[in-house]
């Protein structure tokens, strides 16, 4: 995606531009607050007529999946972080999961996490798709400004997470549950459902949706500032940038983005997890920030994300290999 043509998303002719597509694209899925926060690819009217827009999401669909099995134990090690009030550290709170379950325990949560990628992504890219027609109104050749995409990202995120949010929380509750408290998703639904009705599915909604905000907009406004700064630097003489310049720029705009916006998933996460219906401001976002605060500290709404940071490295990589063969498979080489 160079600054003059915006709408493209595949192979740029520029291995800058084209490592950090695809970089950004699976960073931005593990370093996660809900679970794909960033602003949807750009896709050309030629990738959108001939079909090539669904192998794209097919190809990053399979990544997904494989990345998130190989890390499901550390991301389910973060989810019991965050729920614990207690300060225990990373190597205890393992061994409890590993005593109470087994290995195998480690990867509750994850059936769920893998069959949710398809319908967030395809719901996802239908509304970014939607709310950019309606933005562009006639301008329909012309590429979006920074503050239009981040608006279209925003709203196409807020639309696919309300429809899958219940799945979300539905993750939640598998990560954290119990040997032989559910035989299952469908055994878990139904027993959620009938213990504390149709309203749990939506619990920590509010710090959700309001995660997107300062993530997408943190992310996608240093990305284009740092990519500035390189066409400006690199293109007018001619050079290239070393393979840590391109690491750096990819990960700096969705780190701070994750820095910025985790308390609120931290939030959100408590507030899934809740069985029963808590009283008073216990059952509030607000009343959650502020008991957080008072136990534990500022300190206390970044517990967790250790472990999301350890699980970025395998996680990207992984993602990044499967996606370069699951694409060249499907006929959409990017790189």
């Amino acid at each position: 995606m160079s600054l003059e043509l915006e709408e493209v998303t595949g192979t740029t002719g520029d291995v800058f531009e084209d490592f950090l597509i695809v970089f950004r694209r699976c960073l931005a899925k593990y370093l996660d607050i809900g679970e794909d926060m960033n602003v949807p690819d750009d896709f050309t009217q030629s990738e959108l007529q001939t079909g090539k827009w669904w192998r794209h999401l097919l190809a990053g669909g399979i990544a997904g999946a494989v990345s998130r099995t190989c890390t499901a134990p550390l991301d389910r090690l973060k989810v019991f972080l965050q729920v614990n009030p207690t300060r225990e550290n990373m190597s205890k709170c393992l061994a409890k999961m590993i005593s109470e379950g087994g290995i195998s325990g480690l990867w509750r949560g994850n059936g769920i996490n893998v069959i949710k990628i398809a319908p967030e992504s395809a719901l996802k890219f239908a509304a970014y798709e939607q709310v950019k027609r309606l933005i562009k109104g006639e301008r329909k050749n012309q590429p979006l400004e920074i503050h239009e995409r981040f608006l279209a990202g925003a709203t196409a995120g807020a639309i696919s997470q309300t429809v899958i949010y219940p799945l979300e929380v539905l993750k939640t509750r598998l990560a954290l549950r119990k040997t032989g408290q559910y035989k299952g998703i469908v055994d878990a639904a139904k027993k959620i459902y009938a213990r504390e009705g149709l309203m749990c599915f939506y619990k920590g909604y509010i710090p959700n949706i309001l995660g997107i905000v300062p993530y997408a907009g943190i992310d996608l406004a240093v990305y284009e500032t740092l990519k500035k700064k390189y066409i400006s630097k690199y293109q007018a003489h001619n050079g290239q940038p070393g393979m840590l310049l391109l690491l750096a720029c990819g990960s700096a705009s969705c780190t701070l983005g994750q820095v910025c916006s985790y308390p609120l998933a931290l939030v959100r996460t408590r507030l899934q997890a809740q069985e029963k219906a808590a009283k008073g401001a216990e059952g509030t976002m607000r009343g959650v920030f502020s008991e957080i605060v008072q136990r534990e500290g500022v300190r206390g709404l970044y517990r967790g994300i250790t472990p999301n940071f350890i699980k970025v490295i395998p996680a990207v990589s992984i993602s990044y290999v499967v996606y370069e063969y699951a694409s060249r498979s499907l006929g959409v080489n990017m790189t």
